[in-house]
């Protein structure tokens, strides 16, 4: 691949960016520009040609760690913190988009709200979302990180932090990393004993959203609830 001083200086990623805007720009062209430098036996280019063509997909760039990046030649720790850290930046911008209190009153907006936090996730997440009466976010929580099969959050964890935070209802969400959000006997089961817990406590479970690889499974909107 050619050096960025052996490309026309119009066709440039910096320069298309100034001619064009950034919303022309391929994601290669983006991440040179990140990068800015490459090395003396790799250009900018080439190298954020090959960081697209090892993880594929910005999102499994942002799943992956700075360790897994600085085994392609040319990124330093230096150079893998700095990619990470903008992809980090666009989950928080997407996150401000919803306000400091979003209001969450559907599985769709709900998935839209923690889309972003676990489909980059390579581990199974169990978070609580703790709400007001009139469905807005109070605060999250992440209450488990594993295999949801081999060890329940407990219902005295989840329920001991929504009267601390005067909760009306809660909405639990996790995702499977596997892409398929299918819920598992293990899922049901769970689930079935917070809304019972919900319910002796008198802050319901309005819901359980699986976040799957662009899907959700909504336990409400699907009757099992």
């Amino acid at each position: 691949m050619l050096l960025i001083k052996e490309i026309p200086s119009k066709e440039r990623p910096r320069e298309r960016f100034m001619r064009y805007g950034k919303e022309a720009l391929s994601n290669q062209e983006l991440i040179a520009i990140l990068l800015r430098t490459g090395t003396n036996q790799t250009s900018v280019l080439s190298l954020a040609h090959q960081i697209m063509r090892t993880h594929t997909s910005m999102r499994k760039i942002s799943q992956t760690s700075v360790n897994e990046l600085t085994k392609i030649t040319g990124m330093g720790q230096a150079k893998a913190i700095q990619l990470l850290s903008a992809l980090e930046l666009g989950k928080r911008l997407f996150e401000e988009s919803f306000g400091n209190e979003p209001l969450l009153t559907d599985p769709e907006k709900v998935y839209d709200w923690m889309r972003p936090r676990l489909e980059s996730s390579t581990q199974e997440e169990f978070h609580a979302l703790y709400l007001n009466t009139k469905g807005r976010l109070i605060t999250s929580k992440k209450l488990f990180v594993g295999s949801l099969s081999s060890a329940i959050v407990h219902p005295r964890e989840l329920f001991k932090y929504a009267v601390s935070v005067s909760a009306a209802n809660v909405i639990l969400v996790h995702n499977h990393p596997s892409g398929d959000p299918e819920p598992s006997k293990s899922d049901d089961t769970m689930t079935m004993t917070m809304i019972q817990n919900g319910d002796m406590m008198d802050i319901p479970i309005l819901d359980h959203i699986v976040v799957g690889q662009g899907v959700y499974f909504s336990y409400r909107e699907q009757g099992k609830m």
